[in-house]
């Protein structure tokens, strides 16, 4: 006869959902090295973006900030001409510097006081009042020049860039002015590719350019607004071609110990 044996389970309590601790996946933050164009590409699209009327003079320098001195977009549309320490005009082999104060995100005209659709604010991961000082290249002094040459006013407050009918830098014209510039600029299989898709991918180009010539990352991170970490976080795989330099800087060092 077969004898039975009475199982039990033990069942701790109920779980409630507030005790439950998941932390989310983090996103991928990692620049895309196919978004990066390099420095005959990017001269390319800043002639395409030059030929669009109206808008199209009085954006080139816009963009060439981002390509050439890193900023962010929000950056870009809220300096000054103030905010420049410029080479005279017959120094074009100088460096300028900027020193950049403010920025402007869009946020939407039911979020801000003026009903504007930017909103002045302080430098992302810094005080209010903070500054960050940003070298000018060559490139960018020639540029700027030319910019102070064809538009000498603007808004009250002394920005650099604004609209052909207002004190603002509409979101869509940007958007606009860039598509229509790699589409004359680009070749139909780089239109289709993630090459320069945005404009902030100028900005990917500049601090990945950067790293590639060899400035040490806590440089470029200072210039770019970031932290060290974030910096080779997002950069990593953009740094490219080094490995020979490197290797012999390792064989120097163990030539002379």
């Amino acid at each position: 006869m077969l004898s039975t044996t009475r199982l039990s389970w033990t069942c701790s309590p109920p779980i409630s959902v507030r005790e439950l601790k998941w932390k989310a996946p983090e996103s991928n933050e990692e620049a895309d090295r196919r978004v990066v164009v390099d420095p005959p590409r990017a001269r390319t699209l800043l002639k395409a973006v030059r030929r669009q009327r109206p808008s199209g003079p009085r954006l080139v320098a816009f963009f060439g900030l981002m390509y050439y001195c890193g900023l962010r977009p929000e950056e870009a549309v809220a300096v000054r001409r103030d905010d420049f320490l410029m080479p005279p005009r017959v120094a074009f082999e100088d460096w300028g510097e900027l020193d950049l104060r403010r920025a402007r995100p869009v946020a939407g005209r039911e979020w801000t006081d003026d009903g504007e659709e930017r909103e002045d604010r302080a430098l992302k991961h810094r005080a209010d009042g903070a500054t960050r000082p940003v070298p000018v290249p060559p490139h960018m002094v020639r540029l700027l020049w030319r910019h102070f040459d064809l538009f000498p006013d603007g808004p009250a407050d002394g920005r650099l860039f604004y609209g052909v009918r207002s004190d603002e830098l509409p979101k869509v014209t940007i958007s606009r002015a860039w598509k229509k510039a790699r589409r004359d600029a680009l070749t139909v299989e780089e239109v289709a590719s993630p090459l320069s898709r945005r404009p902030y991918d100028l900005r990917h180009a500049c601090l990945s350019t950067w790293l590639n010539a060899g400035v040490p990352a806590p440089q470029v991170a200072e210039w770019a607004g970031h932290s060290t970490k974030v910096l080779l976080t997002i950069y990593a795989k953009c740094i490219v071609g080094q490995e020979d330099v490197l290797r012999r800087r390792i064989m120097d060092a163990l030539a002379a110990a």
